[in-house]
């Protein structure tokens, strides 16, 4: 399919990143960001995290430091080998609370021992942090009360009995999607605590074993929480969330308020404490691909009787064709974030009158979004195509972003590609992509083009400058003399409900023809060299890169990353069934025919172009069979192929050594394919007694 090809102008990277050399595959991962910034109460300071990459530990921990918006003058709160993360300003200021895996300290839980990740308290203005709990179970979230007094946070109950006598008779084994801890809504008060490092004793808010607890949100008066709950902590059972109220006066008794089919989730309270608003499908079945909601209700209402149908909730988010996600009621009207096509901005629903978008300009990119106690000014962090992603601050009567942090100074030597938005037609759908290229680029030569294709499908692949790649060397494949493409397919996020369902039954196909198209965009107007093309991509992004191995021949080399080669085998086995009933209308059984038609494996008989298959073992959400099935295939029939394992990793893989790991292997195999360089003799993608080409 031939596609005219649309360039969408952004500014380029300034002169002073383009001086010497690319980054090295350590240095890209080793670089230092930021995320989670949490503006004071008082709007003065921010605090944030910084990750860091400790090769020795072989870890990312990240750190809490403290920046004055004013002057920019920044402090680092904590340190050491163990992470620290989550801060959470005291509604007074006094106080940052904040989740670390600190040596545990005894307490009045300290028998059964407690877990290593607890909340501790630290002030701003520095020196020696405290421990505020020791909890026996794992304390996943947590949020302060609005009087200060007291923080609420979510945790299992400790170890029952009777798990710990079935493992001294039988051993360990587990009930497939039976065995598993609920996390509970438990209080601690500040005070009285032993200010010598004594931590205090934790109230149990909640303790029905039907319910796991997933967020929550303080009413005003300190007095009533309301909370998210699923019927278990499994993926697979996460869409039937409901909203309930706890009081704290009456431990125990939680109320069931909003029982909509579908996920209802992320309450917030209303600053007069006599509504609610929450995250909500509103009964939709294919939430998956669907645009979300923010509804509220009256709670008057809905404690005489919880509301069921959607007719009783109030839609507040009816004309906004993308999913918002809530932050905040404050006294001017709900706050949110939400993604507009590439860019993503702040809006507010006013008490009355039409949804308005209140950051600016147009062309911004934020996330981690926190409100001052006034509703006057914001904290995010925001990224660009000219820097890396900055700790930021801005009015909100006039939007202007002033960064706080100076990450971008980490990339000041190297010499890095430029960014810009590309559009072209695919099956009468626009597509959006994101096209990187070389710092030397000429007009009018062919380049060697590789395409990177997100996960999701409702990902997104976004014109921000991003060196830190840590499973595809885009950076060192421009220094190389190569395009990058990174293709929007249909069902990517940002660009509204019709599209997200483009791909609904029309799995890889579809998403096939936006590849390809966008691939002969690139070609017909001289960009891209046709004999010098490859495709790779993570999850959702690795299943369409294993279906284009069995259906095209035009890539002499792709990468498969955790993808899905056989839907059936992944609707067995994934942690995220419903997916796959959502997408494909129906399940294996009663429909095959649509699995098989949009399932790699099904054609693998097609199958020419030399593969490499890269999976963590421990992989929950694409269960590696899905690996061993491609690459089994496509070893019979004489493709090239290589399978690499990550030892102990998931869906992810989150370590700098394996992270060194995945980019070489990728950036082997396509110097190979691509540039005709010999793979490395070391190179585990050589194997045992064969040649370079795996076979």
């Amino acid at each position: 399919m031939r596609a005219a090809l649309l360039l969408v102008p952004t500014l380029l990277l300034p002169a002073r990143l383009v001086t010497a050399a690319p980054p090295t595959l350590d240095q890209s991962l080793s670089l230092m960001s930021v995320r989670d910034p949490q503006i004071s109460p008082d709007g003065r300071f921010v605090a944030y995290e910084r990750q860091e990459t400790d090769w020795k530990e072989n870890a990312y921990p990240t750190q809490i430091f403290v920046v004055e918006a004013a002057s920019a003058r920044t402090v680092q709160l904590t340190r050491g080998k163990k992470a620290s993360s989550s801060p959470q300003w005291s509604p007074d200021g006094r106080w940052i609370a904040f989740l670390t895996e600190r040596e545990a300290v005894g307490g009045p839980e300290a028998d059964p021992k407690p877990d290593p990740r607890q909340i501790w308290l630290i002030s701003p203005a520095g020196g020696e942090a405290w421990p505020l709990t020791a909890h026996a179970g794992k304390i996943n979230s947590f949020a302060w009360s609005k009087d200060g007094r007291s923080i609420a946070f979510t945790a299992p109950a400790p170890e029952a009995k009777s798990r710990k006598d079935r493992q001294e008779k039988y051993g360990d084994y587990e009930v497939v999607e039976s065995d598993y801890d609920q996390n509970q809504l438990w209080t601690v008060d500040l005070f009285p605590a032993d200010r010598e490092g004594r931590p205090a004793a934790a109230t149990r808010l909640t303790s029905d074993p039907r319910l796991n607890v997933t967020a929550f949100d303080w009413s005003p008066d300190s007095a009533t929480i309301a909370f998210a709950a699923t019927a278990n902590p499994l993926l697979a059972f996460g869409s039937e969330s409901d909203l309930y109220l706890v009081r704290r006066a009456r431990p125990g008794e939680a109320k069931p308020i909003v029982s909509l089919p579908g996920p209802d989730d992320s309450p917030a309270f209303s600053p007069d404490g006599r509504e609610l608003a929450f995250e909500t499908a509103l009964g939709a079945p294919n939430h998956y691909y669907a645009n979300g909601h923010i509804a509220t209700v009256r709670l008057e209402d809905v404690e005489k009787r919880p509301a069921r149908t959607v007719a009783e909730v109030a839609d507040r988010t009816a004309s906004f064709d993308e999913d918002p996600h809530l932050i905040a009621w404050g006294p001017d009207g709900i706050w949110f974030w939400a993604l507009q096509r590439t860019d993503s901005h702040l809006f507010r629903i006013p008490p009355a009158g039409a949804i308005t978008r209140v950051s600016a300009p147009d062309r911004l990119a934020l996330s981690g979004i926190s409100l001052s106690r006034d509703f006057k000014t914001a904290a995010f962090v925001t990224a660009g195509d000219r820097h890396l992603p900055e700790v930021a601050v801005s009015g909100l009567a006039h939007f202007q972003p002033r960064s706080l942090t100076d990450m971008s100074d980490q990339a000041a030597g190297w010499t890095l590609g430029t960014v810009e938005l590309v559009r072209w037609r695919s099956d009468g759908a626009e597509i959006e992509g994101v096209l990187h290229k070389p710092a030397d680029f000429q007009a009018g030569r062919r380049y060697p083009l590789l395409v990177v294709i997100h996960g999701g499908p409702t990902g997104i692949s976004r014109p921000l400058l991003n060196p830190g790649n840590r499973y595809y060397p885009v950076e060192v494949f421009l220094a190389k003399g190569a395009l990058v493409l990174e293709p929007n397919y249909r069902g990517s996020a940002g660009y509204g409900g019709a599209f997200r369902a483009l791909n609904v039954r029309n799995l890889g196909v579809g998403d096939m023809a936006d590849v390809m198209s966008g691939v002969d965009a690139l070609v017909a107007r001289g960009l891209a060299d046709p004999d010098r093309l490859g495709v790779m991509g993570w999850s959702q992004g690795g299943y369409i890169s294993a279906f284009l191995a069995t259906h095209t021949d035009r890539f002499k080399a792709i990468s498969v990353g955790a993808g899905i080669s056989d839907w059936m085998t992944y609707y067995a086995s994934t942690d995220i069934t419903p997916f796959t009933r959502q997408y494909l209308k129906a399940t294996p059984w009663d429909d095959p025919d649509i699995y098989a038609r949009t399932s790699p494996i099904s054609t693998i008989r097609q199958a020419k172009t030399p593969t490499l298959i890269q999976h963590g073992e421990a992989d929950k959400r694409v269960p590696i069979p899905n690996g061993y099935e491609l690459y089994r295939g496509l070893r019979d029939q004489n493709v090239p192929a290589r399978m690499i394992v990550y030892s102990g990793f998931g869906h992810g893989i989150t370590k700098p050594k394996s992270n060194r790991a995945v980019l070489q292997h990728n950036l082997d195999w396509f110097s190979h394919y691509v540039w005709g360089e010999p793979i490395p003799p070391e190179s585990p993608l050589r194997g045992r007694g064969e040649g370079e080409d795996g076979r």
